[in-house]
């Protein structure tokens, strides 16, 4: 899995697989769903994140295995 932050798009973009994504869709606003061409989901944009998490929360990523 990948994680990028676009300080510039001020988005955050979490990727699942290297599998090509033929279809994206904005489930909600300022959310996007990337698809690959099994319908799968490979990838999840969120846009407007300054508004979502303060630089602090940005700044560490925590991870939690269930």
């Amino acid at each position: 899995m990948k994680i990028k932050v676009d300080k510039e798009a001020d988005a955050l973009y979490f990727r699942f697989n290297d599998a090509a994504t033929v279809e994206s869709e904005e489930v909600e606003p300022g959310v996007i769903l990337d698809f690959d061409a099994g319908g799968q989901v490979v990838g999840v944009e969120f846009l407007g994140i300054s508004k979502r998490a303060t630089p602090v929360d940005l700044a560490s990523v925590e991870f939690q295995a269930a």
